[in-house]
């Protein structure tokens, strides 16, 4: 809607702007919070913005450097790295 442009807009950023009907820029963004929802939060009922915001930040760290990847095996830090290798 102009209402959600025009409110990045002041924030300084750049919503997503791919062709109407063409969700492949929000697939992988969609996964990990879908991901993030099932294995982390609905699992703990949070009490404070501060634990919220420590238990987020765990379970990141976590996803990135240990959490093994079904379709390619590894973390995905393990996947970055064999693109700068």
């Amino acid at each position: 809607s102009q209402a959600y442009f025009n409110l990045t807009k002041s924030y300084g950023i750049t919503p997503s702007m791919s062709r109407r009907g063409n969700p492949y820029d929000n697939a992988l963004a969609e996964n990990f919070f879908s991901i993030l929802k099932t294995e982390c939060i609905y699992r703990t009922k949070l009490k404070t913005y501060e634990e919220a915001r420590l238990i987020l930040s765990e379970y990141i760290h976590f996803y990135n450097n240990h959490r093994i990847q079904l379709k390619t095996k590894l973390t995905p830090l393990e996947k970055r790295c064999q693109y700068v290798a």
